[in-house]
């Protein structure tokens, strides 16, 4: 299914948004994470389910100074 993740077009295999950041390798409790522009809270991740074209957003804290 063809996604656009932080304004990237990808092609990736994944159902839910749960399995989306596994493949990306997105890890830790302070990921905010948006679908077509609406918040989608950590605990609804393994269930919520992506459709072709959706536009998702991931936000994670940087380390550095």
């Amino acid at each position: 299914m063809r996604l656009t993740i932080n304004g990237e077009t990808r092609e990736v295999a994944s159902a839910t948004l749960s399995e989306l950041l596994a493949l990306l390798e997105y890890e830790g409790e302070w990921l905010a994470t948006a679908v077509n522009g609406e918040l989608v809270h950590r605990d609804e991740r393994a269930r919520f389910e992506l459709n072709d074209s959706d536009r998702i957003e991931i936000l994670s804290p940087m380390q550095g100074g």
